[in-house]
C-alpha cells in the first residue's frame, strides 16, 4: 500500500471527501432540522471556495478522488458551478457529485454538467404532495420532478433518489419508489432513520429497519436480484427488479452498518474535518489554510483517532455507548 495514503488504524484507505459549503437549506424536513428551525452560520463562518479548493489540492496526492459536495442545500449558496470548476480542474480528482433536494436543481442543472458536475443525488421523500410538503415544511414536489428531469436532459449518470423511510410516515410509498426504478433508469436508494444531533429518543419511532422493502417486494409477488453496485452506492447494498430499467439500494447504518468499508471523510461549511458522521469529534482545519502540511498532518491526525465503527445502533436498543455523539443536526454536517 502506498505510504501517502489516507488510512486509518484499521487499514481503511480513505479516497472519498464529503464538502458541506453552507448549513443553510430551504427545506426543514422533520428529520434534519426542528421544527422552529435553526440559527444558521453568517456567512463570513462558511469557507470561501478557495479555502476549500486549497484542502483538496492537498488531499489529491493523497489519494482523495471521489468528492460530493453537500449542505445544507448546496444551491442556496451563490455560484457553486464556480467551486465546481475549481475541484474539476485538480489532477487527481475523478467525480464530482452534488446532494440535493432537487426544489432549484431544473434552473442549475446545464450550468453545473459545463462545469464539471458528474451526478445527482436527489432527496426525494415522498411523491405525494401532501405528504412532501408536511415531510419537508413546506416543500413543492413539482419542483423535485422538474430537477429530474432537468437531470436526464442534460446528461447526469447515474441519477439517485434518496428517501428516509420513516414508519408511519412514507413506508407506505415503497412500492411506488419500486415501479420508478421499474420504468425508469433511476437508482432508488432507500435509507434507514439515523440519530444524528437528536438529543432525545423520537427518531425511534420513526425507525423502520429497510427489511421492509424486500419484505414488500415478496408481498407482491415482484422478483429481485442482487445486483453490481452502481458507481458511487457508496454503502448501499443494490438490487434490481425482474426486467427493471434502474435499481434499488439498500442504505442501512442502524440494522446492518457499513463501517467496515467506510472510505470517507467529511469537511463541514465552517471548517471542520469530522472522520465519522456520528460521533463529535472535529478537528478545525480552516486554521491552516496557506500551510499544505499542516493540513495534511491534521487530517492524518484525524484518521489516526478514527473509530472502528458508529454504534448506531446501541442508541436505538438505549445500550451505553463508547464515545459522545455529535449533537450538530445533518444540515450542520452534510450527511
Amino acid at each position: 500500500m502506498h505510504k501517502n495514503l489516507l488510512v486509518d488504524p484499521f487499514g481503511r484507505v480513505h479516497d472519498y471527501l464529503r464538502i458541506s459549503v453552507t448549513d443553510h437549506c430551504n427545506l426543514r424536513c422533520v428529520y434534519c432540522m426542528p421544527e422552529e428551525g435553526m440559527k444558521f452560520d453568517p456567512d463570513h463562518r462558511l469557507m470561501t471556495y478557495e479555502e476549500i479548493t486549497e484542502i483538496v489540492q492537498v488531499l489529491a496526492p493523497l489519494g482523495i478522488k471521489k468528492l460530493r459536495i453537500t449542505g445544507g442545500e448546496p444551491l442556496v449558496r451563490k455560484g457553486l458551478d464556480r467551486l465546481i470548476e475549481y475541484l474539476s480542474a485538480i489532477p487527481g480528482i475523478e467525480d464530482i457529485a452534488l446532494s440535493t433536494n432537487g426544489i432549484y436543481l431544473a434552473q442549475f442543472a446545464d450550468r453545473l454538467k459545463a462545469s464539471g458536475l458528474t451526478r445527482v443525488n436527489i432527496s426525494l421523500d415522498s411523491l405525494v404532495p401532501e405528504k412532501f410538503a408536511m415531510i419537508t415544511r413546506g416543500g413543492d414536489v413539482r419542483k423535485v420532478l422538474e430537477g429530474l428531469q432537468a437531470s436526464y436532459q442534460v446528461g447526469f449518470l447515474p441519477i439517485k433518489l434518496n428517501v428516509v423511510l420513516m414508519k408511519g410516515v412514507n413506508d407506505n410509498e415503497v412500492a411506488q419508489f419500486l415501479r420508478m426504478s421499474h420504468e425508469q433508469p433511476i437508482h432508488i436508494r432507500f435509507i434507514e432513520y439515523m440519530p444524528i444531533g437528536n438529543d432525545g429518543v423520537s427518531w425511534k419511532t420513526g425507525y423502520v429497519p429497510l427489511s421492509h422493502v424486500l419484505d414488500t417486494c415478496t408481498e407482491l409477488g415482484w422478483a429481485y436480484e442482487r445486483h453490481e453496485d452502481i458507481y458511487g452506492s457508496g454503502p448501499a447494498t443494490t438490487y434490481q427488479l425482474e426486467g427493471a430499467a434502474g435499481t434499488f439500494g439498500l442504505i442501512r447504518p442502524i440494522s446492518d452498518h457499513f463501517c467496515g468499508s467506510c472510505n470517507r471523510l467529511r469537511l463541514t461549511a465552517d471548517g471542520h474535518i469530522k472522520a465519522c458522521l456520528y460521533w463529535q469529534d472535529e478537528y478545525n482545519v480552516r486554521q491552516h489554510i496557506g500551510d499544505t502540511a499542516a493540513i495534511e498532518s491534521l487530517f492524518r491526525s484525524a484518521l489516526a483517532r478514527k473509530p472502528q465503527t458508529h454504534e448506531m445502533a446501541k442508541a436505538l436498543s438505549g445500550e451505553a455507548q463508547s464515545g459522545v455523539p455529535t449533537i450538530r443536526r445533518m444540515s450542520q454536517i452534510g450527511g
